[in-house]
């Protein structure tokens, strides 16, 4: 395939994904980062990741905090999840993400309201104040416009697929795993006023290139200001691990990884791209090739490390001993420091 001959419908995403050429992708990725500059412009914005608890209500089979998971488990205090965000503002980062299992008891719901007043009340020495992206699950309408309210203006819900088949495969069939339900949280989210982002595995056993090119179309047809997106990396004690069920090599996820941003940044001009951790799994300096494929968005962690590396989502404890988990861009692209960096497509 050449990229001249490269078509953003259905067919020729398919057809885009489903190629393997080294050739085609680099100038893909080339292209997408033109567009990159010239709609969104040159700098990368950065969200303090706070994973706030890793205890979850959710059974999701690939997960490695699922709550059939034998992990230890823990929750930040506020005082922890304070100094977190403290410690994002005197580095600059404009926003943090506070990101955590899914839980819908009165105390967690309490807890987080709480915390986004105090973190909107810390004095950054700028303006604006530090913004907030949660990534907290789904949710009652009612707690979505209360934490809306207290402060968060930015929320991160990933549909995991856009094939409801698909998404039953890899979560129990019960009525707390949802697809239906979890389509109508975007859309309450979307309501309320959040920028509301989404996303999807990329390279999950059962998958497919078609399921892959209509993850990007869902993102278009739902009109997403931001996408957090990355490839597939198996929890050795998960579920679907452990079924024995087939998925494509490292590489073959990282390029497939790296190929969507590129694809969603052509499809989607204007919206924010997260170069996701999950990139950094697979390869040194992922989450920067990322950012070279179109994406536009980092999230360096600055949760406790004594903590950080009990949010085992997939096995990542390499990368917490060797840092890589921490900010790490070369100089020549420049940060966004002190800006929120909302999404334009959002904003027009």
């Amino acid at each position: 395939m050449e990229i001249k001959d490269l078509t953003l419908d259905r067919e020729g995403l398919i057809e885009a994904i489903a190629t393997e050429d080294a050739a085609f992708d680099e100038q893909l990725r080339a292209a997408a980062y033109r567009t990159k500059i010239a709609t969104v412009g040159e700098k990368v914005y950065l969200r303090g990741l706070i994973e706030i608890s890793n205890i979850c209500v959710k059974n999701c089979l690939y997960c490695g905090i699922r709550h059939d998971i034998p992990c230890q488990r823990y929750e930040l205090s506020d005082d922890e999840v304070l100094s977190a965000a403290q410690a994002a503002a005197r580095r600059h980062f404009g926003s943090v993400v506070i990101q955590g299992g899914e839980r819908t008891d009165a105390a967690f719901i309490r807890k987080v309201t709480r915390l986004l007043k105090a973190i909107k009340a810390i004095d950054t020495g700028e303006d604006p104040p530090l913004g907030i992206t949660l990534s907290l699950g789904e949710q009652p309408r009612e707690v979505y416009q209360e934490w809306f309210e207290a402060g968060a203006h930015r929320y991160l819900l990933r549909i995991e697929s856009s094939n409801p088949n698909l998404y039953r495969r890899i979560h129990p069939d019960d009525p707390l795993h949802s697809y239906e339900r979890r389509m109508q949280a975007i859309l309450d989210l979307k309501e309320i006023g959040y920028q509301a982002g989404t996303g999807a595995m990329i390279g999950v056993p059962f998958q497919t290139t078609q399921d892959l090119a209509d993850d990007l179309l869902l993102y278009k047809k739902l009109d997403v200001p931001m996408v957090g997106m990355g490839p597939y990396n198996p929890h050795p004690d998960s579920p679907l691990t452990l079924s024995g069920a087939t998925y494509p090599t490292a590489e073959r996820r990282f390029t497939l990884g790296l190929k969507m941003i590129a694809l969603l940044r052509l499809l989607m001009p204007d919206i924010n791209i997260a170069a996701a951790t999950s990139l950094e799994a697979l390869s040194d300096s992922g989450r920067v090739k990322g950012i070279l494929s179109g994406a536009n968005v980092i999230m360096p962690n600055v949760t406790p490390e004594e903590q950080m590396i009990k949010y085992n989502l997939y096995d990542r404890k390499t990368l917490v001993r060797d840092g890589s988990l921490k900010l790490s861009l070369p100089d020549d692209i420049p940060v966004g420091y002190g800006a929120w960096g909302d999404s334009l497509h959002f904003k027009r």
